[in-house]
């Protein structure tokens, strides 16, 4: 069984890896980069596992799980070096789902609402 973590658990974690370095976070602008970079990388897989392109034989065997971890880790030092704390961030945009938009999509029968 994984080891559950907290979002504050996940961004502490980071911070504790980058703060062993005297480079520390890259720039929010490189950040975008990596992040742009690494999502390049999981729409590669997305694309060999469910779309139309297959993968070369001579390409690395790499998983999705895989690539949405690295977006997460670059997604987590964005944060943490903007001091942002992605469990108020997530809250936000969830109340913005539950008010504004919480009639623009079709409820299964039965659920709450």
């Amino acid at each position: 069984m994984h080891n559950q973590k907290t979002i504050q658990e996940l961004q502490k974690e980071v911070d504790d890896y980058i703060s062993q370095f005297k480079e520390g976070y890259f720039s929010p602008l490189a950040l975008t980069a990596r992040l742009t970079e690494e999502l390049g990388e999981l729409a590669r897989e997305i694309n060999h596992y469910y779309g139309e392109k297959p993968k070369k034989s001579s390409e690395e065997e790499k998983t999705v799980e895989e690539e949405l971890g690295d977006v997460l880790f670059v997604l987590i030092c964005m944060a943490n070096s903007l001091e942002i704390d992605l469990q108020t961030a997530h809250d936000r945009v969830m109340n913005k789902f539950n008010t504004r938009d919480k009639d623009r999509w079709t409820k299964k029968e039965g659920e709450i609402q």
